[in-house]
């Protein structure tokens, strides 16, 4: 792909950007470089993080059954 560079900069489609509300813009080693950064307050980055145990060995397969009291 080419862009053109007029006056202000260049325009980068946002097809390219996958979904990033910021990115950085740095020149490395002769090169410009767009990394997306990740949102902070995102809460999927936090998932796994910390997980718990409930000491029940099919939780993954029966948790609608736990969480809605069916035949526990």
């Amino acid at each position: 792909m080419k862009a053109v560079v007029k006056k202000d900069g260049v325009l980068i489609p946002k097809k390219l950007l996958k979904g990033a509300k910021q990115v950085e813009i740095r020149q490395e080693h002769g090169r410009i470089v767009v990394l997306p950064i990740p949102a902070a307050d995102d809460p999927i980055f936090g998932l796994g993080s910390n997980p718990g145990h409930s000491g029940c060995g099919d939780l993954s397969t029966r948790h609608d059954d736990y969480l809605y009291g069916k035949d526990v």
